[in-house]
């Protein structure tokens, strides 16, 4: 049966289809969005709750327990973390990849209305959601400055104005906003002046909220009109509560203002933004799943001019960070491999053929099959991406290869005096069993990948959709519009109407052919040797496997960098602020940094705070992000109390899914006791510290922050009337920023926040000042019935599972791989000796690289599974795809050499390049023992007859292909703008195959061929059956 048949017959309804292939995805191009990386979801729920004043061990126990328990019930939770800090907590939920992240959402809504009984009353809001993908990076992030409005009016600002404008520009998702809070009236009491007037806290916070209310008031109707019932109830701005009155003592009125300094200023005055040198409040903005971060982009600033007129004139926006002009230039940068990859498969085309219409004619299939590849990708939902885009440069070269097959046999049916219409029958005919062949088990290799669970199979869909979807196209080209152009284009030629460039070629092909010839006769000779030569590229695959350095992904160069800040436990927001300030100069000072924003304090602590720096371009600054990140290391100034932590911000960013995770590798100890958590985290630590494997350690330093512990004497205090809710009461009046009432605006809401003036409350001794009002009005000062001693606590708490957690983050040391930093961490864990209560474990990328590293090797053998049972299918033989096979071990060898030798890292990049080096190399072999088959049937050759004629054969289009896929894949090594460490180890390891496969499989595959062969006869003669190569037809 000959596929090609009807369409040689019909050249116009070929050109058509073919145009019709095109059209298709020419218009899917312009409709596909734009990314750095596929879409990769994590389906994972943050659960933010706050409690003003609460200490980080109340936090976990009030807070993070019982909301742990209940959302621990939820089908589906893989991973259940929390973080207590002062007075806020944060539960992660990750779940299963499958899970249908808003069925999820729903579940966690249901679980925090659960516990709503079982946390603290004083809570004035319940925990609120957010669902989050920790692969996906902000898109940008504005930075709002002026000289003239305060923080918290710019707060109000970006809240009321700038995110819920953005939030409506199409492809925007969240728009998170920090550097301070919103503006809000605060009550600063002074304690001896309430001593004086023995006003009470409570008596002070039931005055402000009774007087500020905004309840609803009714109607008053007559019959034929209403009015609306309406009362000056609403007090908005400090000067309105200053007046109020407390009470009347004495025959004189005792006003707010007389026992308090009342001002306008933020609800949360321990949070501070900055961008460059100047404090700003910060929008982070993220995308929509899906959403094109291009347009969106470009959309959110066609929308600034208009947000910054809604603005003061002394307000000013910037872009502080920005993704995609890096996006923009990795994809172009791929865009430019891709044209180069064309042109040079085209170029290696024409300089085989040597003739310019014969070469345009597989030139046209590389256009067909690119940019019909645009349409599956449009349908399924796909991006251009970095995997995306690799797969179309890395098809370049293989989408050719089709078509180089059809037109060298027809080629060399019409040099055998073969008319051209009887050739392109003849010749089509003959191959389509090998291109079948060569395709489905080329094809089958990537569809393998798809069943890859976790990350993996998420990052490796597209790229290998988008090539299994090329090269289908291209077998279909193959089979349609490249004998109907042999047929009409190629022409019998004399020598002497050759050209020139003809003439060399087959010149060239012809000593070629005899040098082949030649070491092949020898090769056939000593098989035995060749035979050894194989067994022993085998052993050294897995020799190179075990000694090539590993890593998870390569280290991208996004033009952003990752930091952050650590105080030492307790350190005050005061004293914190100047620190920041000396590493926030001397990375404004670094050559290579274009701008650079951040927030101290927040939810995260007061001795936190995280910086974003943003890099000049790399045609700028001429130096990788990590090397900038290790020039920062040695030169940044030594900062008494402070540490930086530096990292690349990457596409995909695991982190461990904590928060402020500092480096991307995570190792955490978890136990039922906290005591035995305490005692063996700083061995953990300090074994780590001696590795030099890793650096940038961040581990909790000390023994924690200090606290004031107040022991009340119960009896005593009883006999005074006092209860221990009166003295939690009045301490979270006077030192917790209490809100006690809200200020409700058509825009927003706002709170009044009470506590003792800030410079009474800077020594422990100001408890002394704080007096307890019993019933009777008596006033009973604290030291009257208590006392405080001084310890220590934790300046944050962490949940694992339920359990007492601490983490340790760390980056790999210049010089040392991933596989390496892992294992001196094992044995170094392994060296101190963890009890059977505490439970160690790997997080982040260093878990996912640990994961991908087990099933390596199973991938690479169910690739091969699959790729022996459709060659068997198809010969319907059990020997033959075995033959095919023994082709794979030098590719290996080749790809593992070559990283070993250039010192590069394997990754999940090269681990890619593998699989496509197990369906590119066989092709080779398909070829010779598909047309040995052939004369062994049909010209009833010896075997090794049939398979030299056949090497010799098929030498030309062997090594056009293999050229064609080399130069194909050169681009990618060639590459050092950006995104070329993403393409590079893959240019790499395609290369290093092929070059070595092409070298050994020349040789190797005909005596593996007739050993296997000989081994058939015997089988088959042994179990009685006829060995003619005529009953041997393939499907």
């Amino acid at each position: 049966m000959n596929l090609s048949a009807p369409f040689i017959r019909r050249p116009v309804a070929t050109m058509l289809l073919s145009l019709a292939i095109m059209l298709l995805g020419g218009v899917s191009f312009g409709l596909l969005p734009v990314a750095p990386l596929p879409q990769i979801e994590f389906p994972v729920i943050v659960v933010q709750a706050n409690l003003p004043g609460a200490s980080p061990e109340v936090m976990a126990a009030t807070v993070a327990t019982p909301l742990e328990r209940s959302m621990g019930a939820i089908s589906g939770v893989t991973t259940l973390t929390s973080n207590s800090s002062q007075g806020a907590t944060r539960v992660i939920l990750g779940f299963d990849q499958g899970r249908d992240i808003d069925a999820a959402a729903r579940e966690v809504q249901a679980a925090i209305n659960a516990s709503r009984n079982l946390l603290p009353s004083g809570m004035r809001s319940m925990p609120t959601y957010k669902k989050y993908n920790p692969s996906q990076a902000p898109i940008m992030v504005l930075a709002l400055t002026s000289n003239v409005l305060q923080k918290g009016q710019l707060y109000d600002l970006a809240s009321t104005i700038l995110s819920q404008s953005l939030s409506q520009v199409p492809g925007v998702g969240e728009v998170q906003i920090g550097g301070s809070s919103l503006p809000a009236v605060r009550v600063e009491l002074e304690p001896h002046l309430l001593n004086q007037y023995g006003v009470a806290l409570d008596e002070v916070r039931e005055t402000i909220a009774n007087a500020n209310q905004r309840r609803p008031k009714g109607f008053i109707e007559d019959g034929q009109r209403s009015w609306q019932v309406q009362a000056n109830d609403q007090l908005e701005k400090a000067k309105d509560y200053e007046p109020l009155v407390i009470r009347y003592q004495d025959g004189a009125v005792l006003r707010l203002g007389h026992v308090a300094k009342v001002t306008d200023a933020v609800e949360n005055r321990y949070n501070s933004g900055f961008f460059n040198d100047q404090d700003a409040v910060l929008l982070v903005i993220n995308r929509q799943t899906g959403a094109n971060i291009i347009e969106t982009v470009n959309k959110i600033k066609e929308q600034l001019p208009v947000l910054e007129s809604l603005m003061p004139a002394s307000v000013k926006l910037d872009v502080a960070m920005d993704r995609s002009p890096v996006i923009k230039a990795t994809l172009s940068e791929a865009e430019h491999t891709l044209i180069i990859a064309v042109v040079l498969v085209i170029l290696v085309v024409f300089l085989f053929l040597g003739n310019l219409r014969a070469s345009l004619i597989p030139t046209l299939a590389v256009p067909v099959s690119l940019v019909g590849t645009f349409a599956a990708m449009y349908l399924f939902g796909f991006s251009l991406n970095n995997m995306s885009l690799m797969a179309l440069i890395l098809a370049t070269g293989l989408v050719v290869d089709d078509a180089i097959v059809v037109l060298e046999n027809i080629s060399r049916h019409i040099d055998d005096g073969v008319p051209p219409m009887r050739a392109a029958y003849l010749g089509s005919k003959e191959v389509g069993f090998t291109l079948l062949s060569m395709n489905l088990s080329l094809v089958v290799v990537f569809v393998s990948i798809l069943f890859m669970g976790g990350i993996v199979g998420s990052l490796f869909r597209e790229f290998s959709i988008t090539l299994a979807v090329a090269i289908i196209v291209s077998l279909v080209v193959s089979l349609t519009l490249t004998p109907m152009l042999c047929a009409r284009w190629l022409k019998p030629q004399a020598h002497e109407g050759q050209t020139r460039l003809q003439r060399w070629s087959e010149q060239v092909h012809q000593r070629m052919m005899a040098s082949y010839g030649r070491s092949l006769d020898w090769v056939l000779r000593h098989r035995r040797l060749t035979l050894l030569s194989l067994l022993v590229t085998i052993a050294v695959n897995i020799a190179l496997y075990v000694v090539v350095p590993k890593t998870f992904l390569p280290q991208q160069d996004t033009g952003q960098l990752m930091g952050f800040v650590r105080g030492d436990d307790g350190l005050s927001f005061q004293v914190m602020q100047p620190k920041m300030e000396i590493y926030r100069q001397a990375l404004l000072k670094d050559p290579a940094v274009e701008s650079v924003a951040g927030f101290i304090g927040g939810n995260s602590g007061t001795n936190n705070a995280m910086v974003l720096v943003r890099l000049k371009p790399i045609s700028e600054r001429k130096v990788s992000a990590q090397k900038i990140i290790e020039r920062m290391r040695k030169e940044m100034p030594k900062v008494p109390g402070g540490r930086l932590f530096l990292m690349a911000d990457q596409d995909l960013q695991f982190g461990g899914g904590r928060d402020q995770s500092s480096s991307q590798f995570l190792y955490t100890l978890q136990s039922s006791e906290l005591s035995a958590l305490r005692e063996w985290y700083p061995k953990v630590v300090a074994a780590f510290k001696a590795l030099p494997e890793l650096t940038a350690i961040d581990a909790r330093e000390g023994g924690g922050t200090q606290q004031i512990t107040l022991i009340v004497d119960r009896e005593q205090a009883k006999r005074l009337g006092i209860d221990m809710n009166m003295v939690t009461s009045v301490l979270n009046n006077a030192y917790s920023q209490r809100q006690i009432s809200t200020i409700y605006d058509s825009l927003n809401q706002y709170q009044v926040v009470m506590e003792i003036n800030p410079k009474y409350a800077q020594d422990p001794r100001s408890l002394e000042q704080v007096q307890v009002i019993t019933a009777d009005g008596a006033r009973v000062p604290l030291a009257t019935f208590a006392h405080y001693e001084n310890s220590l606590a934790d300046d944050r708490v962490s949940h694992e599972g339920q359990f007492a957690a601490d983490s340790i983050n760390f980056d790999i040391a210049e010089g040392y791989s991933q596989d390496q930093a892992m294992a001196a961490v094992e044995r170094a864990v392994a060296k101190v000796g963890l009890p059977e209560d505490v439970i160690a474990k790997v997080g982040g990328t260093g878990d996912a690289f640990a994961e991908s590293q087990k099933g390596q090797p199973f991938m690479i053998l169910g690739a091969l599974l699959a790729v022996y049972l459709v060659l068997g299918i198809l010969y319907e033989s059990y020997i033959h795809p075995l033959t095919i096979l023994s082709t794979l071990p030098s590719a290996g060898v080749g790809a593992l050499l070559t990283l070993y030798v250039v010192g590069s890292e394997f990754s999940l990049i090269s681990l890619l390049g593998l699989f496509l080096l197990i369906g590119v190399v066989k092709k080779n072999a398909i070829m010779m023992i598909d047309l040995a088959l052939q004369l062994e049937r049909h010209e009833h050759l010896s075997p090794e007859q049939s398979i030299r004629r056949a090497c010799l054969l098929r030498l030309r289009p062997i090594l056009m292909t293999t050229v064609a896929a080399i130069l194909g894949a050169l681009p990618l090594l060639l590459s050092h703008a950006e995104g070329s460490e993403m393409r590079q180890p893959l240019g790499l390891t395609i290369i290093g195959g092929l070059v070595f496969s092409q070298v050994l499989t020349l040789y190797t595959t005909p005596v593996v061929y007739l050993y296997l062969d000989r081994l058939r006869h015997r089988f088959n003669h042994w179990r009685g059956v006829r060995t003619d190569a005529a009953l041997e037809t393939p499907l």
